[in-house]
């Protein structure tokens, strides 16, 4: 196999917890992720890259550091340098290597790594010259005509970079990619935002699914947790339970993109109480060629 996958962080950040953990009680997600005085958890932003024979390609960006102090101050945004840029650089990959970027959605946490760090006066630019972005066409929609609930959690002016570079390319969400070795069908979920479309990668009769925040991290694994966040709450557990259950079926891996610790880990199903659990967690991705 000549195909590369590696987990590859960006900035780490913090936000409420009772925000990330919406329908459960302080008591129970504190035992997981102990809060700071400001009630703060702390969060990863996790990129997956893959290397192919012809792409260099990743799967989201994480939140960068585009964001003014005033607003990294708020999130807990504490490094001020791009740190996938240098999380890339480390692997020997610059941002014109890049080929493609598959964006689930538009949310700043996600979308953020796109655009270069902040400087005083000067607009943030967009990253990866000769990267094609792509992004769902529902995903797209929601971030050009947000609803007022979620309108901050979208970037100003990033779809206006991003209809300009005539890179864009707007995804349905039955497209399938095949890139050498490397197959790409996308799980569409509404529950977190209108239109998200998890990259499900299936190579070497393995298969890892990007969850996004769908599945943030290893304690939204649990059926019943869902976030503040999310638009469609009942929604997104019945489409955790569908993508869990095939997930679980077929000894796949999901990647963690919010994970403080974790990149990726197995499910285990428990038929008798309907419910599921993360196992064999790993705190880094790394497949090289073989």
């Amino acid at each position: 196999m000549t195909i590369q996958l590696y987990s590859v962080p960006s900035n780490a950040y913090k936000l409420d917890g009772g925000a990330m953990f919406g329908n459960a009680a302080k008591a129970v997600w504190e035992h997981w992720m102990p809060a700071d005085e400001q009630n703060r958890i702390n969060l990863a932003t996790r990129a997956l890259l893959v290397i192919t024979q012809k792409e260099t390609i990743l799967f989201e960006t994480g939140i960068g550091a585009y964001m003014e102090p005033r607003y990294r101050d708020r999130y807990g945004v504490n490094e001020p340098d791009h740190m996938l840029l240098k999380s890339l650089a480390q692997k020997g990959i610059y941002p014109a290597d890049v080929t493609r970027i598959f964006i689930s959605h538009l949310h700043f946490d996600h979308a953020g790594g796109l655009l270069s760090a902040w400087q005083a006066g000067r607009e943030p630019e967009l990253l990866f010259p000769n990267a094609k972005y792509y992004v769902g066409e529902e995903a797209w929609e929601r971030a050009t005509h947000p609803h007022s609930r979620d309108r901050a959690s979208f970037i100003p002016r990033l779809h206006l970079q991003l209809e300009q570079s005539q890179r864009l390319v707007l995804l349905k969400k039955d497209d399938v990619f095949n890139f050498d070795e490397l197959e790409i069908h996308f799980f569409h979920s509404d529950g977190h935002t209108p239109g998200l479309l998890c990259a499900d990668l299936r190579y070497d009769r393995d298969r890892l699914v990007y969850a996004s925040d769908l599945i943030p991290g290893r304690f939204w694994v649990h059926l019943p947790i869902s976030m503040g966040y999310d638009r469609f709450p009942e929604l997104l557990i019945d489409e955790k339970n569908a993508l869990l259950t095939s997930l679980a079926e077929e000894n796949a891996w999901i990647f963690y993109v919010h994970d403080p610790d974790f990149a990726v880990s197995k499910v285990q199903s428990e038929d008798e109480h309907k419910t599921f659990g993360a196992v064999d967690a790993r705190k880094d991705l790394a497949i090289g060629p073989r």
